[in-house]
């Protein structure tokens, strides 16, 4: 393991250095419960630089689910600022973040959430055409994009014909088709064996050395140490930021 460094808090509200594609600057995030209010997220800070692979590591009820839904747009925080591929999220209208979670992230999620009936052709396909790109170019990405995981004889099959490990496989496979800026992995070996997600991190790590930004949400230390640098969080606060490799 490498030394420990602090987070570097940001000091002032401008657009990020180029090269930075994740900012956050005093991310808090608070849920009323009645008369109580909890802070899922209290002053959350940190850069993450183009081409990095980062985990985000901590205990269940530590805030990184909460952290993981505001860099993926699929949140707002209580106040705070987050600026994505030089875009400060809190200025876009909602057409422009649904394009952002379309296009500039690709989630690879634990539970898979792919469509049972459909092919896993159909499954990857399914971004391309909630951004209306044509099927012929559509259908030529979505192969290519199968092929890149090592299911190009898979495709037609259905999720039920599918291993575990080859659904996730899909999916990282539909987080790809986009080229997005970033992909954004929860817990994505958390329903595999370990011979599985081993394949599965593999994937990922030769994602990473072709050049993807990779931000990966995990609580085991095993998967984390996958990641260059891993940013730890508890009870909602950053609690160290360390450079593994």
């Amino acid at each position: 393991m490498g030394s420990q460094v602090a987070s570097s808090p940001v000091q002032e509200s401008h657009r990020p250095a180029d090269g930075v594609i994740i900012r956050t600057e005093d991310l808090w995030k608070t849920y009323d419960m009645g008369e109580v209010a909890v802070h899922a997220l209290c002053g959350v800070s940190f850069e993450i630089a183009r081409g990095e692979y980062v985990a985000i590591m901590g205990p269940s009820g530590s805030g990184k689910s909460t952290l993981m839904n505001l860099i993926g747009c699929l949140d707002t925080p209580t106040s705070g600022r987050y600026w994505l591929n030089g875009r400060l999220v809190s200025e876009l209208t909602d057409d422009e973040l649904a394009h952002i979670r379309n296009k500039e992230i690709g989630f690879v999620f634990q539970t898979f959430n792919l469509l049972a009936r459909a092919t896993a052709l159909h499954n990857v396909e399914l971004p391309l055409i909630y951004n209306g790109t044509p099927a012929e170019e559509r259908l030529e990405r979505a192969k290519e994009a199968l092929r890149v995981v090592e299911l190009g004889d898979r495709m037609y099959h259905k999720p039920n014909e599918l291993s575990g490990g080859q659904r996730q496989r899909v999916a990282v496979a539909r987080a790809l088709v986009n080229n997005p800026s970033i992909i954004l992995a929860d817990e994505p070996t958390g329903n595999l064996d370990s011979a599985t997600g081993a394949e599965i991190m593999n994937l990922l790590d030769r994602l990473h050395q072709s050049g993807n930004t990779i931000v990966l949400v995990t609580h085991e230390f095993d998967i984390a140490a996958h990641a260059f640098r891993v940013i730890g969080i508890r009870d909602g606060k950053v609690d160290r930021d360390e450079r593994m490799k």
